[in-house]
């Protein structure tokens, strides 16, 4: 039986991840922070797919902290066996222009999205490199191929788990590990609606342009890389372009971006 650990697995895209796993009869292992929604997430999925007591487990821990979700991880593998399928969801992002941004806010957003992911894949590399089996799946965003106003640590932290993911592909292909990584648009979770809050202007006036995703949505393309081996996972065509031509497309679009910004703040 695959046993399948999240990060954020709580809520948002890291859920919807696990109902499509749940759907198929997986185990699975949620880490998140909070552990009252953590079992409202595990109630959510026993009541949805009927699953047995016990199928999901729940392991509160900060992914930033190494030693507190490397332990979480192997406590899930000790009771589920190893990991075959990691997902690292947990994330978060406070979006503020840079100087007005206090540096405990930037040093969050790196540690929570970037080394939170590593921290994760170092609980369950080795093993998987033994066993000369498993995938790793990394949410990164849309925010992690254009700079875009007000995130400046939140795309340094996505930016980052592009080459992360890019250097561990090439050591972990050749032990027969899966590596992959999504870049989602805005999507329809909790975290959007905090997000939504503070989201300086000028970056309303081009991200708001954009309807969001939902959570199942994405989590049903995350869930169709994996399955197809991909390694980079896009949402709609202009995120594919500028994945895969974003030297070409960037400066156009932030010419774009820049022209609409100043008009609306009149500059």
């Amino acid at each position: 039986m695959t046993h399948v650990i999240i990060t954020g697995g709580s809520s948002g895209i890291g859920l919807a991840v696990a109902s499509i796993y749940a759907a198929r009869g997986a185990r699975l292992s949620l880490v998140a922070r909070s552990r009252d929604l953590l079992e409202q997430a595990a109630q959510k999925l026993v009541a949805e797919h009927g699953l047995e007591a016990g199928a999901v487990r729940m392991e509160a821990a900060d992914v930033s902290k190494g030693e507190e979700i490397e332990a979480a991880i192997f406590r899930c593998v000790d009771a589920f066996g190893p990991c075959d399928v990691l997902v690292t969801s947990a994330g978060v992002v406070e979006p503020a222009p840079f100087e007005a941004m206090q540096g405990a806010a930037f040093h969050r957003q790196m540690e929570t999205n970037f080394s939170g992911t590593v921290h994760a894949v170092r609980a369950v590399y080795p093993d998987m490199k033994e066993r000369r089996s498993g995938h790793i799946l990394m949410v990164s965003s849309g925010a992690g191929l254009i700079g875009i106003y007000g995130y400046t640590a939140y795309c340094a932290s996505k930016f980052a788990l592009s080459g992360f993911a890019q250097a561990l592909r090439s050591e972990a292909r050749v032990h027969n590990i899966g590596v992959s990584i999504c870049f989602p648009p805005d999507t329809e979770t909790p975290q959007f609606e905090r997000e939504l809050a503070a989201r300086p202007a000028e970056a309303s006036v081009i991200m708001g342009t954009v309807r969001p995703w939902t959570a199942e949505a994405v989590a049903r393309k995350i869930v169709k890389g994996i399955d197809r081996q991909r390694f980079e996972i896009y949402f709609g065509a202009t995120l594919f372009l500028l994945g895969r031509f974003g030297p070409a497309v960037r400066p156009i679009i932030d010419w774009w971006f820049d022209r609409s910004i100043a008009r609306n703040s009149g500059l």
